[in-house]
């Protein structure tokens, strides 16, 4: 589709520690580069139920892969996956990766963060780095709907600073995180 492609702040990230990268969520295309860019930490996702079925490749490595599948309906039942992942990444190393937007976005503008999600996550991975990344330009591949899909977009991608979350609420850190996204996004 012609894109460009704009990574940037890369850190050396720990292997020996989990990770819980959170990130705004544009579109689809938000997977792929989060699988690239942190593929020594093994990232795993926090999805909806329904996107375990009927998508030919997602849902298999969904459904296989380690994924917190969660029915939204349900809080019960997202609180034991998100659960059973943090778990997994804390005995493994592994990183999870949540958008605590709750749902993409079709403009761009960054929606209110909610903290359960990490709040879980930290309580099943105390040992976690908190990893703020930074989606820019995924949603104007989108911009006409389905198709014809954009072409020529320069889509970007920013590791931010990673976040200690030692002696820190997960509502303080949430703030945090929502804050240097916003002005990683406001600042182009």
């Amino acid at each position: 589709m012609g894109a460009k492609f704009l990574v940037r702040g890369c850190y050396d990230l720990p292997t020996d520690r989990p990770l819980i990268i959170v990130s705004n969520h544009q579109s689809f295309n938000d997977i792929s580069p989060i699988y690239w860019l942190f593929r020594k930490n093994h990232p795993k996702f926090i999805s909806k139920l329904e996107l375990a079925k009927y998508i030919p490749s997602i849902s298999y490595n969904l459904r296989h892969s380690g994924a917190a599948l969660i029915d939204r309906k349900k809080g019960g039942q997202s609180i034991k996956e998100i659960i059973k992942l943090g778990r997994l990444i804390e005995k493994n190393n592994y990183s999870a990766c949540i958008f605590p937007e709750g749902t993409r976005t079709k403009t761009g503008k960054l929606k209110s963060f909610h903290a359960g999600g990490i709040k879980t996550l930290l309580k099943a991975a105390p040992s976690a780095l908190i990893v703020p990344f930074v989606i820019d330009g995924n949603f104007n591949l989108y911009k006409y709907g389905n198709f014809p899909m954009s072409f020529g977009e320069t889509l970007k991608y920013t590791v931010l600073e990673p976040i200690e979350p030692k002696n820190q609420s997960a509502e303080d850190i949430i703030v945090r995180v929502e804050e240097v996204i916003r002005g990683e996004l406001e600042a182009g």
